[in-house]
């Protein structure tokens, strides 16, 4: 137990490589792979290799702040969401920071519009390095 980050049910998370400083995310020990809502998803290949291009709202409270990302495609998978549909996803591998620390974590992209969170953090990505207090939201500070 020692070193694990204590977190609340939601948490403030950045994904310095999408270019996300803070998105606040709904912890999920029921969802084995954490997801992102995307729009405009869209795959390309550049030299052979296979890559994702999708539009970001960061902002829940603004719908207009868009950014434009790319991340070279991990995998494609079908996947169970909340409501037990299968749906075909893309998996990207990223960062994310939290307290101080980051790590590598799998994310699938999804249409989570009708959510209220842009994100979904799942099981693979807390792998040995979290403990949840479901009863608490933001146990971090800003900045941790």
């Amino acid at each position: 137990m020692n070193n694990k980050i204590l977190i609340g049910s939601i948490e403030n998370f950045a994904l310095p490589e999408l270019g996300i400083s803070s998105l606040e995310v709904r912890i999920d020990t029921g969802a084995q792979t954490s997801s992102l809502h995307v729009d405009n998803i869209e795959l390309c290949e550049d030299a052979g290799t296979n890559w994702v291009r999708f539009d970001i709202h960061p902002n829940v409270h603004d719908v207009d702040e868009v950014l434009e990302c790319s991340a070279q495609l991990k995998a494609e998978r079908n996947i169970k969401s909340s409501n037990g549909a299968s749906e075909k996803r893309y998996v990207i591998d990223t960062i994310v920071q939290l307290a101080g620390q980051s790590w590598p974590i799998e994310l699938s992209l999804t249409d989570r519009s009708d959510m209220n969170y842009l994100m979904l953090f799942g099981r693979e990505g807390m792998a040995d390095r979290v403990l949840i207090d479901p009863s608490s939201t933001f146990l971090l500070k800003s900045g941790d």
